[in-house]
């Protein structure tokens, strides 16, 4: 070999060149060994510490446990994790490819925001309108499966500890209250109520699996289940439910803080920072994040009057056409709210509804995706003995390890405040191809550590969602004008979200002042709005991640439209976007933009 001048380069040099390259491609191969390696372990980890997220996936290992709850158990878990990122850090990324790059990064995220979160001890509040152990304990007999005796047995054996729950809880929210650290008491008045409606008549449901067994379990067997079920486990269980019930109705709501905001927390403004950091994955400060949601209600607000004045509202109401802007929305809107034609009046037309829409979004995924999960998902209503404080919709995750397809729940409570034209935009966020679409993709990736599989970042999550809303358009699912304004009138709410949220948690706005906002720019009925805003208070920040995370979706879309021209392929932008799982938006950008970069390179070749 020679140098550029023409000198010969001494082989000895060759020689030591080589082996310094071999040398660091082995050390790289090593160290990204050693990085999977890491992941496994937190991940065997966490199906051992979390059984029920272990069964989720179809392992049934430990069945026979739940959750450990206990105040020392979440603090041995702190320990844990700090000592699987002290190893993270001991491990050089610096020679290892691009996507173990990513990964490391996305995992030291993954636990720096465990150890940081841990700090505000928000797990000393653990129960709400919207989660908690009354929500969890009535479902135990659901999404898991009973094929054996063995299966019956550990179903008896969980149901028993949950004494342990309860009493765990307890102690728990005795050191919250000590701390000051609790949730507003306005979204804690439901919860003793809802307590008690369980113990009535919502823990039937934890009886159903006696009611079905397998032929191949014997009478005897099945008899001796029942019996331990009826004598043992559910009086257990109706017991630590009623003491539950008991201490939070007379000793925790009665002395929960009268404040809504976070900042009004121990390190409330660092827990709030936190929070937003988090939920967004962007350093937006709570002004600016309330900046852009004005912004957006103010844009949403001019489409949503051209919508009304394209339908046959002043048809029907010719003496409209001349009143201010202001009050020809009020007019609208209280039309939306109160005119019988936009709801359904049963359960099973608006189930039966959702699922029709569902079917024909099914029809149009091609056109936008080249790439489909293998798991399917169902529609079905929210449990009734939840639904009075649930929100509109949710859904829930699937695996098809454990048998179990996706599920889309809409609330069937209160018909009158279900509108049919939010249907659509609702059915293409909680299902496909919003989060049943995503979520499934996400767990089908092949070649992705587990913990990306499983990941869910909620700027990424919530804005796909919101973004698959919006093509509705594409798909010719907003013909209708009604439907049309429904979709504007998610987006809306979306944005209100915005303003909202930092409005309560750090700039002094008292829930009545957030309540009216939503009010004035949305039509969504007044039910649905004080349940959001509680879960707004209940849930500082989550609200913001939706509209911002859309915004950014929506702005890669639009910057590789322009750059790639007649060469942009929407399938192929929706496969790449979600082809990493969730992942920050910060990432994101980065990703597509690389992509853009690569797509237009391609076209120059």
């Amino acid at each position: 070999m020679r140098y550029p001048n023409g000198m010969r380069i001494p082989s000895t040099l060759v020689s030591l060149l080589i082996s310094l390259v071999v040398v660091c491609r082995a050390s790289a191969q090593e160290e990204a060994e050693q990085l999977h390696r890491l992941f496994q372990e937190r991940f065997d980890w966490q199906m051992e510490q979390f059984p029920e997220r272990a069964m989720a996936r179809g392992d049934y290992s430990r069945a026979d446990r739940i959750t450990d709850h206990s105040l020392e158990a979440i603090e041995r878990r702190h320990v844990q994790t700090k000592a699987f990122l002290d190893r993270l850090h001991a491990i050089d990324a610096r020679g290892m490819n691009g996507d173990d790059q990513l990964n490391y990064e996305l995992f030291e995220l993954q636990l720096t925001n465990a150890i940081e979160g841990f700090r505000f001890r928000m797990f000393l509040a653990p129960i709400g309108r919207r989660f908690g152990p009354q929500q969890k304990i009535p479902q135990m007999a659901e999404r898991v499966r009973f094929n054996s005796y063995e299966d019956y047995a550990n179903y008896l054996k969980r149901l028993e500890q949950v004494p342990q729950v309860a009493s765990s809880t307890i102690k728990l929210l005795r050191v919250g209250l000590e701390e000051g650290r609790t949730p507003p008491q306005v979204t804690m008045l439901a919860v003793p109520q809802q307590i008690k409606t369980i113990v009535v008549r919502g823990l039937v449901d934890l009886a159903a699996p006696f009611d079905r067994m397998p032929q191949f379990i014997t009478e005897q067997q099945q008899q001796e289940l029942r019996r331990r079920f009826d004598d043992q486990a559910f009086p257990a269980v109706l017991t630590a439910m009623r003491q539950l019930g008991q201490f939070v109705a007379e000793e925790y709501v009665p002395a929960c803080r009268r404040t809504i905001a976070a900042i009004d927390l121990p390190d409330g403004e660092a827990y709030y920072a936190y929070q937003l950091r988090v939920m967004t994955t962007t350093d937006m400060t709570p002004r600016e994040i309330h900046e852009l949601g004005l912004s957006e209600v103010g844009r949403i607000r001019a489409e949503m009057m051209k919508v009304i004045r394209g339908s046959d509202f002043l048809t029907k109401f010719p003496a409209l056409g001349d009143v201010e802007e202001d009050e020809l929305f009020r007019e609208f809107v209280g039309y939306l709210r109160t005119d019988s034609r936009f709801y359904h009046t049963t359960a099973e037309d608006l189930l039966a509804g959702y699922r029709d829409i569902c079917k024909q979004v099914d029809a149009g995924l091609p056109k936008l995706f080249k790439t489909l999960p293998r798991l399917p998902y169902g529609v079905r209503a929210v449990p009734d003995f939840m639904a009075p404080d649930q929100t509109t919709a949710y859904y829930q995750r699937g695996d098809i390890r454990n048998a179990e397809p996706g599920w889309f729940y809409a609330n069937t409570h209160g018909l009158d405040q279900r509108p049919k034209y939010e249907m659509i935009p609702l059915a293409l966020h909680e299902a496909v191809p919003g989060h049943h679409l995503q979520g499934a993709l996400a767990q089908e990736l092949e070649g992705l550590p587990e913990f990306r599989k499983d990941a869910y970042i909620t700027a990424f999550g919530e804005g796909w969602a919101l973004y698959a809303e919006r093509l509705g358009l594409e798909m010719g699912l907003y013909e209708d004008p009604y439907d049309n304004f429904g979709r504007l009138l998610y987006e809306m709410w979306r944005a209100c979200r915005l303003v909202v949220d930092p409005g309560m948690h750090a700039f002094g706005w008292s829930r009545d002042q957030a309540i009216q906002f939503m009010l004035d720019n949305t039509a969504l009925s007044q039910l649905n709005i004080e349940t959001e805003i509680d879960r707004y208070i209940s849930w500082p920040g989550q609200a913001c991640a939706y509209k911002i995370g859309e915004l950014k979706i929506r702005a890669l879309r639009e910057q590789a439209e322009q750059t790639l021209g007649e060469k942009f392929d929407v399938r192929a932008f929706h496969d790449f976007i979600l082809g990493a799982g969730a992942i920050p938006l910060t990432v994101l950008d980065r990703r597509v933009n690389h992509w853009i970069n690569s797509m237009r390179f391609e076209a120059y070749d």
